[in-house]
């Protein structure tokens, strides 16, 4: 039986989604407690890795359930044996052929950032900060430069070991709220710290120390030195990926 999970968590103290030989994750604290209910090892496979520092609101994972429990079981069982920082929001059953990453036809992710003179103290793990102030509008207009398929390598890491460099961005909205602006980006599939570079390549923009078509020309250019720094990783936060109908997943995660 394949089981399917909405799983929240606070990546501040997590070096990121994947297990790791040591060091704490959020796969490798997940699966302990999976396995502690089934009473036999569990792997998870998930829908997008998070890095270190960085937030998921309804990451998507699957795993093939060793034994029967019910779904009450898993659900309270699994949360009962998670730290604070990490929860399973919901659970459902799906058919064998459900895949969390490769049965997922978009990601959406928000980037959230402060921009006033002095520096978060309630929100600083999930808000990264700017001081100096930033033109929500120059941001919106350089970021229409990225939208549809292009070749992102110019804002790829250069450890990032995805084997093809092309991504469609659906939508890239840069707003302004008070003093927060927030990036929400969707796209099919994401690079390794995509979006991050595409936000730290748009805040010059916003400053005013680039143009708005400079943005163009880095994305153009395919050379990732040419781009902005990487932007903090505590502003970022993985919304959710969307998935066909035919899963009949919750609302929130289907197109």
């Amino acid at each position: 039986m394949r089981i399917a999970l909405g799983v929240e968590y606070d990546g501040t103290d997590f070096l990121g989604w994947q297990r790791l030989n040591s060091g704490r994750t959020v796969q490798g604290v997940l699966e302990q407690a999976l396995s502690f209910v089934a009473a036999t090892p569990v792997e998870v496979v998930c829908a997008g890795r998070t890095d270190a520092g960085v937030h998921a609101r309804c990451q998507v994972v699957h795993f093939d359930a060793p034994v029967e429990r019910a779904d009450r079981s898993w659900l309270l069982g699994t949360n009962s044996r998670l730290p604070d920082d990490v929860c399973v929001r919901w659970l459902q059953r799906v058919p064998g052929d459900f895949h969390a990453r490769f049965s997922a036809r978009a990601r959406r992710y928000r980037y959230s950032l402060l921009n006033r003179a002095v520096r978060p103290a309630l929100d600083a793990r999930f808000v990264a900060w700017e001081r100096l102030p930033l033109d929500a509008a120059r941001m919106q207009q350089a970021a229409r430069h990225l939208l549809g398929e292009h070749d992102f390598s110019a804002f790829r890491t250069v450890a990032c070991q995805a084997p093809n460099p092309v991504r469609t961005i659906h939508s890239l909205e840069v707003s302004r709220d008070g003093d927060r602006i927030g990036f929400d980006i969707q796209a099919n599939a994401f690079l390794h710290h995509m979006v991050r570079n595409i936000v730290g390549s748009l805040l010059p923009v916003g400053l005013g120390e680039r143009e708005p078509d400079w943005v163009r020309d880095v994305l153009q250019s395919r050379d990732r030195k040419l781009a902005g720094p990487t932007a903090p990783s505590q502003g970022l936060t993985f919304l959710h990926p969307s998935y066909p109908g035919e899963w009949q997943l919750p609302a929130e995660v289907t197109l």
